[in-house]
Formats: structure tokens, C-alpha cells, sequence
């Protein structure tokens, strides 16, 4: 007997008829209801997105350029220097 889970938030979809018969049939395919199915294939979707964003392929040429980015000396930023010397918002005193 699986878990019961409270769930108290709601998202509607809007939907083609196509798409909502999609969802149907592979809902009862895997032997689920529709939200059931949406909300386990999305959750798994977003379990994969920050993998997909940190990791990257390379050909050689591409990966020789990105390693002689890396090794390159650093360039002057003496704007960004002077803003991060200001005082923060939050690390100011207060003001009279």
C-alpha cells in the first residue's frame, strides 16, 4: 500500500484535446490517474534540468578553446573592483 501525500497547492493546465487524450491513455497505460501521471513525469523532469545545466559537451577544438579561456590571464575590472568595495545595502548603517 503506497504513502498517501497531503498535497494542498493546485496548478491548472490548459490543454489541446490531443494533448489532454495523450495524457489520458498514457495515464492509464501506466496505470495512474492524469495528475498522478503530470505531476510524477514533471517532478522527474525537474530533477533532471539542473544536470542539464551544468553539464556540457565539447568538441576538441571547443574544449581547447574553453581550457585557454581558463588559463588566460585575468582582465582589469576595476568597475566591478570599486562596486564590490561599496558598503552594501544590507551591511550599512543606518542612515540619519
Amino acid at each position: 500500500m503506497s504513502e498517501r501525500i497531503l498535497r494542498t497547492a493546485k496548478s491548472d493546465l490548459r490543454l489541446s484535446p490531443a494533448a489532454k487524450e495523450k495524457l489520458r491513455a498514457s495515464a492509464q497505460a501506466a496505470g495512474c490517474s492524469v495528475s498522478e501521471f503530470v505531476l510524477g513525469s514533471a517532478l522527474v523532469r525537474a530533477e533532471e534540468t539542473p544536470a542539464d545545466r551544468s553539464r556540457f559537451g565539447l568538441d576538441p577544438r571547443q574544449r581547447e578553446r574553453f581550457l585557454e579561456a581558463l588559463d588566460a590571464p585575468t582582465r582589469d575590472l576595476s568597475r566591478l573592483d570599486r562596486l564590490f568595495d561599496r558598503p552594501r545595502v544590507f551591511e550599512a548603517g543606518p542612515t540619519s
